[in-house]
């Protein structure tokens, strides 16, 4: 087990401790709420030192499954991190959803397969070149949009050992796939989350 260090005064500076307006919080959330205590915005608090502790557990698993060359996917759709998500991402060089989760994408894989081989292709074909000015933009315009959805899993070959979900609420879709493919995930949730369904 390692010492992460993870340090409860930074965790106040970057606001990790506020959580949604106490009317839309989830109850499940109790045990992570500071009881009694609100905010000027009548907003619920987080326990920190919790989230240090389970911040701490996750970078343990984190750091054994990389170990052991596990496959990682970072999920984070929100405009607010989708750059945080981005650079984290490259750094770790693990795959990536940044800017829509479609559908299937992890439930009908061998789908998403195919569709990641044609893109893979039409990248090769651009890079040979030699095409005619009409066709050369109708390539183009295609790789645009299999860019948008797929540039973080292009490299993709099989399903993630492990997905590491920003926003449970956002990515309930990317949550829900994993579950019914018995995928564990790393939930980042807020108080108006269900801690049940990061597992």
């Amino acid at each position: 087990k390692r010492d992460w260090n993870i340090n409860v005064d930074e965790l106040l500076e970057a606001s990790v401790h506020f959580g949604h307006k106490m009317k839309k919080w989830n109850p499940k959330m109790e045990p992570y709420i500071i009881p009694k205590c609100r905010t000027r915005s009548r907003s619920h608090l987080i326990n920190f030192v919790k989230t240090a502790q389970y911040l701490s557990e996750a970078c343990d698993l984190v750091f054994t499954a990389a170990r052991w060359n596990e496959e990682f996917l970072i999920v984070g759709t929100n405009k607010k991190v989708a750059d945080s998500v981005f650079e984290a991402a490259i750094r770790a060089q693990c795959h990536y959803v940044n800017d829509k989760w479609f559908s299937g994408m992890l439930t009908n894989w061998s789908t998403t397969e195919i569709i990641l081989s044609k893109f893979r292709k039409l990248r090769i074909k651009e890079k040979i070149g030699g095409l005619k000015p009409r066709d050369a933009s109708i390539l183009k315009r295609q790789l645009c949009h299999f860019e948008r959805a797929l540039e973080g899993i292009k490299y993709m070959r099989r399903l993630p050992d492990f997905v590491i979900i920003i926003d449970q609420q956002k990515n309930y879709t990317a949550l829900r796939e994993c579950k019914i493919l018995g995928i564990p995930t790393i939930s980042l949730i807020d108080t108006n989350s269900d801690p049940d369904l990061a597992f």
